[in-house]
């Protein structure tokens, strides 16, 4: 085959080949759910991304517990899946209604129990402990556990900006990211003083991202990626008097 005919040959595929990549991010995948009892039938604890008070990091009962597979050691704090219950007759509400989680938690491998009864979390299984509050809005209140699709990457809705939660000390910064929109999942963090260049941040835990630098008394600014690959930066979202302790808004994707 010559060159020409190669090239032609490969601009006949690309588009092909494209359509199949955005189509299989979009597809329904298969796990299992269950719901946490709670006094309100939301989640509220602090879990493992390190988001505290989940109604005030505005998540409240849209959240969810993921197993280690989806978890992926915590960079999955934040992101946002579409999850139906499907193929029960007895316990998925008609129609198959789906809802909007958030990852917020880990949930946690049980392997003194079968992956069939109650080892839900066991690896490798996919599997959402969701809130009973958002578990009934899919399935029936007296399901033990559930058959879900789930799609991942979706579009969180947020209200507001980003939220920038200062902690640390003086040689330790450390901020938390929460209410973050478009898929909700943070993959890269720069932080910006009024006497530093953009310095980019390690993630500590869950969203919790840190510098080894002294950034007290200066204006902050942050510059957030997503797993999209957009980034957002937003301009001296703290003033210069900022404390440790104290959460501020920036722009949101």
């Amino acid at each position: 085959m010559g060159a020409l005919q190669l090239h032609v040959f490969y601009l006949i595929l690309l588009p092909t080949i494209t359509s199949q990549v955005i189509s299989k991010q979009g597809e329904w995948k298969s796990a299992t759910a269950t719901y946490t009892k709670q006094a309100d039938a939301s989640i509220i604890t602090e879990g493992a991304c390190g988001y505290g008070d989940l109604h005030k990091a505005s998540y409240g009962k849209y959240s969810a517990g993921l197993s280690t597979m989806l978890f992926n050691k915590g960079s999955t704090c934040g992101a946002c899946f579409e999850v139906r219950c499907v193929d029960h007759i007895l316990w998925c509400l008609q129609g198959s209604p789906s809802v909007i989680l958030t990852a917020t938690d880990f949930c946690p491998p049980n392997y003194g129990l079968s992956s069939d009864y109650g080892g839900w979390c066991n690896f490798p299984k996919e599997h959402f402990e969701m809130s009973e509050a958002a578990f009934v809005e899919i399935a029936e209140k007296k399901a033990e556990i559930v058959p879900v699709q789930y799609k991942s990457r979706v579009k969180c809705e947020r209200r507001g900006g980003m939220r920038f939660s200062m902690s640390g000390s003086a040689h330790f910064f450390q901020v938390l990211i929460t209410n973050v929109g478009l898929d909700g999942e943070v993959v890269g963090v720069k932080v910006k003083g009024s006497k530093t260049g953009w310095l980019p941040m390690a993630r500590n835990w869950g969203q919790n991202w840190h510098s080894n630098i002294n950034l007290v008394g200066q204006p902050l600014s942050f510059e957030v990626t997503a797993s999209t690959g957009r980034t957002v930066a937003s301009y001296s979202v703290a003033p210069a008097n900022w404390q440790f302790g104290q959460t501020f808004e920036g722009k949101q994707f």
